[in-house]
């Protein structure tokens, strides 16, 4: 890839990672195909994920029930290594509850690690791997809807 290309990858690699955002923060899951590949795999603080619809499902399990959220990404530092490219990018996830749940309050912060594949639809992420580094406040705002 030249430096053009890979300005042009950078470029829409930071725009997928923030639909990613999106799509969280507005339980957009029909878009989950504008981010991951069909094969898509993701390991989520432990939890293995095996294709799309699987990352997908989780995210609605775990935000479905939740009130108001807000994921913020930092820059991405992508890295291009022959065909493989890969990403890395700050996360700070604030998460309200709802309902009997509405007053509590969990943050996360952490980095994803991404691996990426070029489709006829653009990038998308063929793996996740969420590293986080500090939490606090209560898991349980994380719930299904």
């Amino acid at each position: 890839m030249n430096p053009n290309e890979q300005l042009l990858a950078e470029r829409a690699i930071a725009q997928v990672l923030q639909r990613y955002a999106h799509l969280a923060d507005e339980r957009d899951w029909a878009a989950i195909g504008e981010v991951f590949c069909d094969e898509a795999q993701a390991d989520y603080g432990g939890l293995h994920l095996d294709d799309r619809a699987a990352i997908a499902a989780m995210l609605a399990r775990h935000l479905g029930g939740c009130g108001p959220t807000q994921h913020l990404l930092g820059i991405p530092v992508v890295a291009f290594d022959g065909d493989r490219v890969s990403s890395r990018v700050a996360v700070r996830a604030a998460h309200r509850g709802a309902g009997a749940s509405a007053e509590a309050t969990y943050e996360c912060m952490g980095e994803y690690h991404d691996r990426w594949v070029h489709t006829a639809q653009g990038w998308r992420i063929a793996h996740r791997r969420m590293q986080v580094t500090l939490e606090f406040g209560s898991r349980r705002v994380l719930a299904p809807g």
